[in-house]
């Protein structure tokens, strides 16, 4: 596929469909705050409304316009991921890959945040004591998107590196 502006668009509706129907899916069959075992000591299905941003920061907050400032700041980073998009040559597949990835976490959490003024998160992992906090799908798009830019910006080689002065080379 040539148009990366049509792949932004079936990728990213797969994944958002995706995002929102297990979403569906979890509201539907698990009451809120219920946890069904799948791996003993590893893995659950858990039914959580997050009311914060990543991890549950800012959960606790009784600031009125919390979700309305959280629909405002999602709608900004959007458009500046469809601005970085649109920047990126088609020659930079790793990055525009994240960038879908990212685009499709953001939409997918910015839709629960206008439904339900929280996101669902149900994904919940934990190992001994560690408990790693509950996430969904759009997470997991974001993450790994998130990961696809590192690889690309390693891989291509353009981080800031020093300056050679050649006055300290000898001679």
């Amino acid at each position: 596929m040539k148009n990366k502006y049509l792949q932004l668009f079936l990728f990213s509706n797969i994944l958002i469909i995706l995002d929102q129907f297990t979403k569906f899916l979890v509201a539907l069959h698990i009451p809120q705050n219920v946890s069904i075992r799948i791996i003993d000591n590893f893995f659950n299905l858990t039914h959580i409304r997050n009311p914060g941003v990543a991890f549950g920061l800012f959960a606790d907050s009784d600031l009125e316009m919390k979700a309305t400032l959280f629909i405002v700041f999602s709608g900004i980073a959007i458009i500046a991921i469809l601005v970085f998009f649109h920047e990126t040559p088609n020659s930079k597949k790793t990055a525009l890959i994240g960038l879908i990835l990212i685009f499709s976490g953001a939409i997918g959490n910015l839709i629960d945040r206008i439904l339900y003024q929280e996101v669902i998160d149900f994904l919940d992992f934990h190992f001994g004591s560690y408990h790693w906090p509950a996430f969904n799908v759009a997470d997991s798009c974001i993450t790994i998107g998130v990961v696809f830019m590192f690889i690309d910006i390693i891989r291509d080689g353009t981080a800031p590196q020093r300056p050679q002065d050649s006055s300290s080379e000898p001679a």
